[in-house]
């Protein structure tokens, strides 16, 4: 394989982290959690300069976010969480984990609970998963709830309602700092 030409994406990927920029898209599972954190641990290592984590993810995995989640909170470089395209449920969690949010201006936001994972089994271990779930939403809903000033409560509702927000509406509720103006770098 080492005979091979880097693919585009790898070769894009590169230029991106020479740049400090972290591109989280598509399903957030532990795979790319764990990928996720690794550059930014990795960044963080090689310099104290500002770290960017361009995100894009709809769908995914309530604990791969919150282990994301935790990442970015441990990180002491500054970071920079940008909101490229549609960014809900569990994915929700780490971009309210970032110290700085902004969005593109076309960015959209689902407030929506994430899924339980199926689970097979016997009762007690149907219920000790439930248990574990819950507390795991509530962990989200409370990170949420600290990042944008709404009330616990108010985030539990809207999570439940599957509620979609507009980049102006996910400024108002606390969720972003700024949107990107078009022009000028976030």
């Amino acid at each position: 394989m080492s005979d091979q030409q880097p693919t585009f994406d790898s070769f894009l990927q590169e230029r991106l982290f020479d740049q400090r920029v972290v591109v989280a898209r598509g399903v957030l599972d532990a795979a790319m959690a764990n990928r996720t954190s690794a550059q930014l641990l990795a960044l963080q290592a090689r310099a104290a300069e500002p770290v960017r984590m361009h995100l894009a993810c709809a769908e995914g995995e309530l604990g791969a976010a919150l282990s994301l989640a935790d990442t970015i909170r441990a990180l002491s470089v500054e970071l920079t969480a940008v909101a490229v395209g549609e960014v809900s449920g569990a994915a929700l969690g780490v971009l309210a984990a970032a110290p700085r949010r902004v969005a593109y201006p076309h960015a959209r936001f689902r407030l929506v609970e994430p899924p339980a994972t199926h689970v097979r089994g016997r009762a007690t271990e149907v219920g000790t998963v439930a248990e574990e779930y819950a507390r795991m939403v509530r962990a989200l809903t409370e990170l949420l709830a600290e990042a944008t000033g709404q009330h616990v409560e108010t985030v539990l509702a809207d999570l439940r309602q599957g509620r979609f927000l507009t980049t102006e509406q996910a400024l108002s509720y606390g969720l972003l700092d700024t949107v990107v103006t078009p022009g000028r770098p976030s």
